[in-house]
C-alpha cells in the first residue's frame, strides 16, 4: 500500500497572497522543477542581499533605519540557515 505524499508548499503565492501547494508523486515534473529553480534563485538573492547589507550597514547613518536594517539582516541570515538545513535533511532522506 502506498501512502500519499505531503503536499509541497510552492515558493510563490496564489491569488490574494494565499499559499500554493503541489500535490504530485513526480519529483521531476515541470512544476516541481520550476519550484526548485525559483527556490534556488530566492536563496541566492537572499545571500546576495545579506552580503550587501553587511557591507552597507557600517557606513549607514545612525537611527531607527539602521536598527531595522540590522534586525532584518539577522532575520534573513536565520531564514537562510533554516532553509539550508532543511534542504540538507531532505537530501538525506532520498
Amino acid at each position: 500500500m502506498t501512502h500519499p505524499r505531503e503536499p509541497r508548499l510552492l515558493p510563490w503565492s496564489g491569488p490574494e497572497g494565499k499559499p500554493c501547494y503541489l500535490i504530485t508523486d513526480d519529483d521531476g515534473g515541470p512544476v516541481s522543477r520550476l519550484a526548485d529553480t525559483t527556490e534556488a534563485t530566492q536563496l541566492g538573492m537572499g545571500a546576495e542581499l545579506l552580503a550587501h547589507a553587511h557591507d552597507l550597514l557600517p557606513r549607514a547613518p545612525h537611527g531607527e533605519l539602521r536598527y531595522l536594517a540590522e534586525r532584518l539582516t539577522e532575520a534573513l541570515a536565520d531564514a537562510l540557515r533554516v532553509a539550508e538545513s532543511r534542504g540538507r535533511r531532505l537530501n538525506g532522506l532520498n
